[in-house]
């Protein structure tokens, strides 16, 4: 197949409507759910995720760019997580080594009974000009989009997701593959398990049943008459006020504190984490609908029975929030198709403050009922995302096949034996043999815990994993290091964070950096110094709602004068995909900033940082002196053959697009 190339920008989110393969059983349901998602792009080898209401047989034809096509047999690991649904990784193997920085197209067919095969033809996931998916192998990163922190009832600014789609369409459109993303990296809140609009949750029961996931039973919530998922789901507490089904005791008391009730946070956010996912099947329901267009159809999105006047209120307001959600999932949908997806866990993909300290541990993991919560949240976060970003790491001793006795009968044995098993799974952190290498790293089950007071905030990674770390990196030249909160952050909202924490209040501001632990901060800056470091670092950020770029370089120690010679280093943080920070108070927050810790300031003495010159980029067309960005979108980093940046910059859903001015050229431009 020659792929033909428009002359003009296609609309992005073209309005198709998708005509997916159908269950004939159960024919409000088409076959695929949601995906695929491409996960994996190698010279020999590329990875799928999809989910689809039949357990299926299936080939995949790539159409190459020279015209020929070949018909593969892939590798398809199938597991069933209910009646109706089936979550499926392929893993093609390919004799003959992709060609770089061309494109290829892809077919899905799955057999029918009869021995003939019909195609997954929806025109929904192709760009204009195309009638197949597809995707570039580019092993050395030119180009690369990443983001973080989407929560679907984030009243307006539209979906970074969405945008990486336009990104899409406008490379195609200008025959630019030199250009194409080699990854779409997520960085962490992919979703929000701990903050969830009533209108989303009333579509996760709608599709649950639609779906027939099991019921689950509940451990530790039977004084608040739920047994099992079937009580929750008819509990009048169920929407807006699931924090009441939490037993009444000293210790569920603080867990009430430490895990529902969203531990108000004046200076930064308020969370609401009265609608927290609870059951297994809530969340595998809240994946398919926050990634795919398709499980919306036919939902009853009309509010529940027995909200009073606010809640209907809220309802309504988070409907429309839902609604403008919706109409960016299509072209979501296509970009997770077309672009290798390279995703990790921050907090909310689990619930708000996980493993911030070795007294949040204690009480969430003491209490069988937040212990069920996280862990159903970390096992979907498996199934859905861990799984495609290193599949080997989960095949061996037996682990999927754990995982589908859980599934078989959540709630009983099998579902406590694989949650003990995943707590303490040390595996999540990986690496991809890009140009420079990926490196994902794992900084919330790998915690440096406070030998202090168990009340302090944790070291985001111990000092097993940053000597490990300190390894991988030997031997490269350049980097790509992922860190889903920012290694070098903003310095005043770290200074507030370390204050609260002095005072046993790390809870109220989220007090989770990188700089918060002082074990953890100086392994993490010397790796940095090590005479046999990367001397480029590229670190890849989210977390914080807002985006901002620095240029870090070491200084002189002691009483040297000449030039100390060390890596570059370039913190980059996007975020968020669909969401933001409260605009007026991130004004005054990068203004005190600014004033209080300009590069020339004494009081960087007394930042651990000391030995390092942070100097923040200037966001192109934002008022003088801003340094920080607000508004939902998606990052996208250029880089040269040697992996430095040469153009970093944030594609917002608005559709403005906004570089990060060194500050040579910023002084060139005042």
């Amino acid at each position: 197949m020659t792929v033909s190339r428009p002359d003009q920008l296609p609309d992005p989110t073209p309005d198709l409507t998708p005509d997916p393969l159908h269950d004939p059983e159960h024919n409000e349901l088409p076959l695929v759910l949601a995906g695929p998602l491409l996960r994996r792009v190698q010279a020999q080898r590329v990875a799928w995720w999809l989910a689809t209401t039949q357990a299926c047989d299936l080939r995949i034809t790539l159409c190459h760019e020279d015209g020929h096509r070949t018909t593969h047999e892939p590798t398809v690991r199938t597991l069933r997580a209910g009646e109706r649904l089936f979550l499926l990784l392929i893993d093609l193997s390919l004799d003959e080594a992709l060609g770089e920085n061309t494109w290829t197209g892809y077919r899905f067919e799955f057999a029918n009974p009869d021995g003939t095969w019909v195609a997954l033809d929806d025109a929904a996931l192709c760009h204009a000009g195309h009638d197949t998916p597809g995707f570039v192998h580019a092993p050395r990163v030119h180009a690369l989009l990443h983001g973080s922190c989407r929560k679907p009832h984030h009243a307006g600014g539209g979906d970074g997701l969405a945008r990486a789609d336009a990104h899409l369409a406008q490379r195609l459109a200008e025959n630019d593959l030199a250009h194409w993303p080699s990854a779409l990296v997520l960085s962490g809140d992919q979703v929000y398990c701990d903050d969830v609009a009533g209108p989303l949750l009333r579509a996760i029961h709608g599709l649950m049943q639609r779906l027939g996931l099991r019921d689950e039973a509940i451990p530790g919530a039977e004084g608040s008459g739920v047994r099992d998922s079937a009580d929750l789901l008819t509990h009048p507490n169920t929407y807006y006020r699931r924090e009441q089904l939490l037993p009444r005791t000293p210790r569920s008391e603080r867990l009430i504190d430490l895990l529902f009730d969203g531990a108000r946070k004046p200076i930064f956010t308020t969370d609401n984490a009265h609608n927290h996912l609870i059951t297994l099947g809530e969340v595998l329901a809240m994946y398919l609908l926050v990634w795919s267009p398709l499980p919306w159809q036919g939902l009853d999105l009309s509010p529940p029975p027995g909200l009073d006047e606010s809640g209907r209120e809220r309802y309504a307001r988070e409907a429309r929030a839902i609604a403008d959600f919706r109409e960016g999932l299509a072209a979501a949908r296509r970009a997770l198709a077309h672009l290798p997806v390279a995703m990790v866990f921050d907090d909310h993909d689990i619930t708000d403050d996980w493993n911030l300290s070795r007294e949040w541990e204690d009480v969430a993991y003491g209490h069988p009922f937040s212990r069920r919560v996280i862990g159903n949240a970390l096992l979907a976060y498996l199934l859905n995302q861990a799984w495609g970003n290193r599949p080997e790491a989960f095949e061996p001793q037996g682990l999927l096949d754990q995982v589908q006795a859980a599934l078989d009968a959540p709630g009983g044995q099998a579902h406590e034996a694989l949650i003990e098993r995943l707590l303490q799974w040390r595996d999540w952190h990986y690496v991809w043999p890009t140009s420079p290498p990926l490196m994902v790293l794992d900084s919330r089950t790998h915690r440096w815990r406070s030998e202090v007071s168990p009340r302090r905030p944790s070291g985001l990674m111990d000092w097993e994993a940053l000597t490990d770390l300190q390894q991988a990196l030997r031997g490269h030249p350049a980097v790509l290091l992922v860190a889903s909160a920012p290694i070098f952050g903003v310095k005043l909202i770290e200074t507030v964070q370390r204050v609260f924490s002095f005072f046993g209040k790390p809870l109220m501001v989220d007090a989770e950096n990188w700089m918060s632990h002082p074990g953890a901060a100086s392994a993490v800056l010397n790796i940095f110094r090590h005479p046999k470091t990367p001397q480029t670092f590229v670190v890849l950020s989210g977390d914080v709602h807002y985006s901002f770029v620095y240029d870090v370089e070491l200084r002189p120690r002691g009483r040297r004068r000449a030039p100390v010679q060390g890596p570059h280093i370039w913190q980059v943080c996007s975020s968020g995909l669909r969401n933001a920070f409260p605009d007026g108070l991130l004004k005054w927050l990068d203004h005190l900033n600014r004033w209080l810790y300009s590069p020339r300031s004494p009081l960087n003495r007394f930042t651990r940082r000391r030995h390092m010159k942070v100097t923040p980029r200037k966001p192109e067309g934002t008022p003088h002196g801003r340094r920080l960005l607000n508004g939902a979108g998606v990052g996208l980093l250029e880089l040269d053959d040697n992996g430095r940046p040469q153009r970093i910059c944030q594609l917002l859903a608005d559709g403005r697009e906004v570089a990060f001015v060194p500050r040579e050229a910023e002084a060139r431009e005042d």
